[in-house]
């Protein structure tokens, strides 16, 4: 058994075809499915169901893949200890960031960071949340930035800021005459949301304390991005909530219509996650630090409620 037939495993449990993890793993499909067959030799057992299409696993098989998984995050933890001891930060590292925090954090921090460690070669993916955790549990990232907490079990959360919510009320708007909004003014049917599968919109409903939207809407409204909620709402279709970070890109007379809410504000909690398997602490810790600093600068709030991304 080796760990190279391990990653082959793994490649076909993810990519359910020996081809695609073949050309995934850089080998000729043959050598990969010789290598498999090999290993359930070797073990008397058979990992992959080839009957199927898509091939699936075998009962005895999701053990196996399971138990690989580990095996293969304890063999790439050698080379961290070797990094580690010698104070290296370095090498490949996969980060994942939610599109609600992406396009104000990610300039914040990137150049700084490249500037600081440029034997860190950063590959980042836009992705909501659940995509972020499965990759994480799956071994395809090394760390993510998401609004938490996540109650998951098998991530670590390393808080990095909070950001509170801010309101973005037109003049035509029922509260456009309120310098400040309490929670208690919000009405689910009023506000403009993101479109489903972004954690921000499910804050804002637990928020509004509303399971869903009501049936009885004359129209619903539902985007994928915060620029185009706050042109809707300059049409005079409602009002929405923004992150703090997100309401500093409010240029011109439009600020006018941002509404802070009476202490303590709802808010959002931001942080750096990632394996409990803690492969690349190093890097992770370096990100962590960098990106506190930046934000502590841009946010000053501290007495804030937050509003989880679940229930």
């Amino acid at each position: 058994m080796t760990i190279t037939q391990l990653k082959y495993v793994l490649a076909v449990a993810e990519h359910q075809n020996f081809t695609k993890a073949a050309e995934k793993t850089f080998v000729t499909q043959p050598t990969l499915s010789m290598q498999i067959q090999k290993l359930e030799e070797e073990l008397d057992i058979q990992i992959f169901d080839r009957s199927k299409k898509p091939i699936e696993l075998t009962t005895v098989g999701n053990k196996i893949v399971n138990q690989a998984r580990s095996i293969v995050n304890e063999a790439d933890r050698m080379q961290d200890v070797v990094d580690q001891e010698k104070g290296f930060i370095g090498g490949e590292f996969k980060l994942g960031i939610i599109p609600t925090v992406m396009p104000t954090l990610l300039p914040m921090f990137l150049r700084n960071f490249t500037n600081k460690y440029p034997k860190v070669q950063l590959k980042i993916e836009e992705l909501t949340t659940d995509e972020i955790i499965t990759k994480i549990i799956d071994g395809h990232l090394d760390a993510a930035i998401a609004a938490t907490p996540l109650y998951n079990d098998k991530i670590k959360e390393r808080v990095l800021y909070f950001e509170p919510f801010v309101g973005y009320i037109p003049p035509s708007h029922r509260l456009s005459q309120k310098k400040q909004i309490d929670r208690t003014d919000l009405d689910i049917e009023d506000i403009l949301l993101l479109e489903d599968g972004h954690c921000f919109r499910d804050g804002v409903i637990n928020l509004c304390q509303s399971a869903k939207l009501s049936s009885g809407d004359s129209f619903q409204l539902e985007s994928g991005s915060f620029e185009t909620l706050i042109k809707l709402c300059d049409e005079g279709l409602g009002m929405t909530l923004l992150p703090y970070l997100n309401s500093l890109d409010v240029s011109g007379a439009k600020q006018e219509n941002l509404r802070y809410f009476v202490e303590p504000p709802p808010a959002r909690e931001v942080s750096i996650i990632y394996s409990k398997s803690e492969l690349k602490l190093q890097i992770i810790d370096a990100l962590y630090d960098l990106i506190a600093s930046v934000v502590r600068g841009a946010i000053a709030f501290q007495d804030v409620k937050i509003i989880p991304p679940n229930k």
